[in-house]
């Protein structure tokens, strides 16, 4: 279900495009593979969506805004891998069947 358009008024979407801007640079720093350019517009999506998630439930702590974002990719991309390896596992049972 799409989320209902709710505008921010401007300190809030200034504080959310603020806490953005600081997981993505976050993101980038840490060396991870989701700063990649293959991969950066999705993990920049997956960021501002969790993001306006929390900003549309009312939460404005910035710091904690970052910490979930980052938490809920990091989740996010850990069950990604997990799929990829199962496939992975499954294709190569199924080559060897």
């Amino acid at each position: 279900m799409p989320m209902a358009s709710r505008a921010f008024d401007p300190e809030t979407t200034s504080l959310l495009g603020a806490a953005f801007d600081k997981a993505w640079q976050t993101v980038q720093t840490s060396g991870s593979l989701l700063a990649d350019e293959k991969h950066a517009a999705a993990t920049r999506e997956l960021l501002a969506k969790n993001i306006l998630a929390a900003g549309h439930r009312g939460d404005r702590d910035i710091n904690q805004l970052v910490e979930e974002a980052l938490a809920l990719l990091i989740n996010t991309s850990a069950r990604g891998a997990d799929m990829r390896a199962n496939d992975a596992d499954a294709s190569a049972v199924e080559r060897h069947s």
